[in-house]
């Protein structure tokens, strides 16, 4: 069931909050120890959120997600409920406080399921670097479902959420919607504040929803968006209504084809898919036009230089001492710090501390982080310069669909499979992925739109217009 029809039957009294989180509750029960989507289950939270947001509702003050179940990512905070970013590291921790965006969902009276696996600090594209549970796709549970925020893409393609949140920092939202066949939206860097959502590379993450199409990710991003004083980097724009485009004709829009996102890399039933929904763009009355992004090429040693170093800057408040992992046999403050780490960050979250570290050391600074900065800067130029005369990008999410765990053994293989969603992150745009097709073997296809910055209005609403005469399949568990 989809957010606006959940409203009106929760509006209309068909069903109370109660009743619609017990049955996701169930299906939880019945099909999470297949899938693995979570860490944390909050039951006992849930129901008693759901009988507070029914006596909203019973007093007619209800707001669009008033009772609505969501499931959470794992790297968000929550004040009272543990968040361990899939890391052994914060295996216990619990976070004294609520990050912005549960705030702000709590003010509606939102009722939280529990918190999603995600790959450990959010650094992967497979859920499989989780130090606790390696999320399953539900169209193949011998596939992955993408990451990092798999478990939240999962749960909602397999209806043990209706939407969630998750986290973006160079494709962890759209990556795993399109290997989940699901819908979910990277919003414009600092749209929404980052505060208590535990940093990977602070100027690239932001968070977003995953939901069943783009309405419902428009209303979630009405709830969650909005300028935040403890995130000095969040926007102070005024918020618009990111519905309310949704539904217009896309009539006489540009749509941009960069000719690199379809070249050789690019499996031939992605590429087909994609660019069979560019003609029902034209069928509709858009004009698709043909452009270039030269820079793609370098756009993933770009975005592991810059996330990497952040990685390796934000990840050095881990040392056992404060919070955390602390390891039980140390003789000297220098031992505590390196068993502490060596015993609570998994192979991947080592691996790019280590090459962050490397291209900040002394002697190779100006070799690749600054060469990547002045990269950064190319990159956002040539949007630009495709955005002064098309409304929007269409590209492929992946280059490929959901594939076995064996893959996730080569980090350079799987770095590369990064190629179609990084840039987004690095120039700081918009942009959606969802559904708008199935492989040979049934396994989701995802489009990706991309818009100018502060102009998700528009990608959502082109992205509701091919939804609009796209049917999609629901996995068989």
């Amino acid at each position: 069931m989809k957010l606006r029809d959940m409203r009106k039957a929760l509006d209309g009294k068909e069903i109370s909050s109660k009743e619609l989180t017990k049955a996701y509750l169930e299906n939880i029960k019945k099909y999470d120890d297949k899938l693995e989507c979570y860490i944390t289950v909050t039951e006992e939270g849930a129901l008693a959120q759901a009988e507070k947001a029914q006596a909203v509702i019973d007093s007619g003050e209800a707001q669009s997600l008033t009772g609505i179940p969501l499931a959470v990512k794992d790297n968000i905070c929550t004040e009272g409920v543990k968040t361990t970013c899939s890391s052994k590291i914060l295996e216990s921790f619990v976070p004294p406080y609520n990050a912005t965006v549960m705030e702000k969902l709590n003010s509606q009276s939102i009722v939280m399921l529990g918190k999603t696996s995600m790959d450990e600090f959010a650094m992967g594209g497979s859920t499989q670097t989780s130090a606790f549970k390696k999320t399953k796709n539900p169209y193949n549970v011998d596939c992955v479902p993408g990451g990092s925020s798999g478990g939240s893409a999962a749960a909602v393609a397999a209806d043990l959420a209706p939407a969630a949140l998750g986290s973006d920092t160079g494709g962890s939202i759209r990556q795993p919607s399109a290997f989940c066949g699901v819908t979910g939206i990277k919003p414009t860097y600092s749209r929404v504040s980052r505060y208590g959502l535990v940093a990977f590379a602070s100027s690239l993450d932001q968070i977003g929803p995953i939901a069943k199409n783009s309405y419902d990710c428009g209303l979630i991003l009405n709830a969650i968006c909005g300028f935040d004083p403890h995130d000095g980097t969040s926007s102070k724009l005024e918020v618009p209504d990111f519905t309310a485009k949704i539904g217009q004709s896309v009539k006489g829009m540009k749509i941009a084809l960069p000719k690199e996102f379809f070249a050789d890399g690019i499996d031939d039933e992605v590429r087909s898919s994609v660019l069979k929904a560019a003609d029902e763009y034209k069928a509709m009355g858009a004009e698709l036009v043909e452009c270039s992004m030269p820079s793609l090429k370098y756009a993933v040693p770009c975005y592991y230089l810059l996330a990497c170093a952040e990685a390796a800057s934000n990840l050095s408040r881990y040392d056992g001492i404060k919070y955390g992992h602390r390891t039980p046999k140390a003789d000297s403050y220098e031992e505590l710090i390196i068993k502490s780490r060596s015993e609570g960050f998994g192979e991947e979250v080592k691996r790019r501390i280590l090459l962050g570290n490397y291209c900040l050391s002394s002697g190779y600074y100006d070799a690749y982080y600054r060469k990547a900065l002045a990269l950064r800067q190319l990159i956002r130029e040539q949007y630009n310069a495709i955005f002064e005369k098309c409304d929007v990008i269409l590209t492929p999410t992946t280059p490929a669909v959901a594939y076995s765990p064996e893959k996730t053994a080569d980090p350079v293989e799987m770095y590369q499979a990064d190629i179609c969603t990084v840039t987004v992150n690095i120039a700081g745009l918009p942009a959606v992925s969802t559904p708008c097709g199935y492989d040979k073997n049934g396994m989701p296809i995802g489009l990706s739109i991309i818009g100018r910055k502060f102009d998700e209005q528009t990608v959502l609403q082109v992205s509701d217009a091919y939804e609009q005469g796209f049917m999609p399949v629901a996995p068989k568990l």
